[in-house]
């Protein structure tokens, strides 16, 4: 039985990958974030002797975090809704949950490659690498929930588009504004995003505390419970 679930997530997996590769449009949305990283950083970053060299990039991963995973996966589902392409997947006896495992990993691992980016302009180097690697995949993950909620929620693309966009822009932008003003950073503490940006903007042990984890925590709890909802009331057919 286990050995059928893999080959069934596995072959959603291949699937995705497939389909991205026909579809450069879902691919670009993994390296658009990372190249402007790269190019504000070589071509402003390093002019500007009063500016950090991983400014851009501390900024760039937090809205790759908030903004990419959510939006790509919001839109994978609902646009296989709308093609039907789920039900001749369920009648190949593929099951809901493996569908989204199977998705969301794919998801999480081209994140994962684009936040390898971000870590490397950053400079960040060891052991500072690895904790930088994790504070963005709790922040994709997060992401990825929020985002597969909204596409069972909708009834098509379009629906999907409509609702994934504003909580994109908040979770991806919101810390980068809080830089700047004092009164959206209290704000923004709630959010996952706004810690994930303390935390890469010092990745020290002693900031890595367990009041951030917490937050980042509940909003996962929150996203998941959403999404538990989600699943129930729509399913994927």
């Amino acid at each position: 039985m286990t050995a059928v679930r893999s080959k069934c997530i596995k072959a959603v997996f291949n699937k995705q990958i497939k389909d991205t590769l026909k579809n450069k449009a879902t691919l670009i949305q993994f390296v658009m974030f990372p190249m402007l990283a790269v190019i504000f950083t070589e071509t402003i970053a390093k002019n500007q002797a009063d500016m950090p060299n991983n400014y851009f990039a501390i900024m760039f991963a937090t809205i790759y975090a908030g903004f990419v995973p959510m939006v790509t996966i919001s839109s994978i589902i609902s646009e296989e809704k709308e093609q039907h392409t789920l039900k001749m997947l369920m009648m190949a006896n593929v099951k809901p949950g493996q569908y989204l495992v199977g998705i969301g990993s794919y998801v999480i691992i081209l994140c994962a490659l684009g936040s390898c980016v971000f870590g490397m302009i950053g400079g960040y180097v060891g052991l500072d690498f690895l904790k930088f690697l994790g504070i963005m995949l709790s922040g994709v993950l997060t992401s990825t929930l929020l985002g597969a909620a909204i596409g069972l929620f909708s009834k098509n693309q379009m629906t999907a588009t409509a609702m994934v966009l504003p909580l994109a822009m908040i979770a991806a932008f919101l810390p980068m504004i809080a830089m700047f003003n004092e009164k959206f950073e209290k704000a923004a503490r709630v959010l996952y995003t706004q810690q994930i940006s303390y935390m890469i903007n010092d990745p020290a042990l002693e900031s890595l505390t367990a009041e951030r984890f917490l937050i980042i925590g509940i909003n996962m709890a929150i996203f998941l419970i959403v999404f538990v909802i989600a699943y129930r009331r729509r399913s994927l057919s």
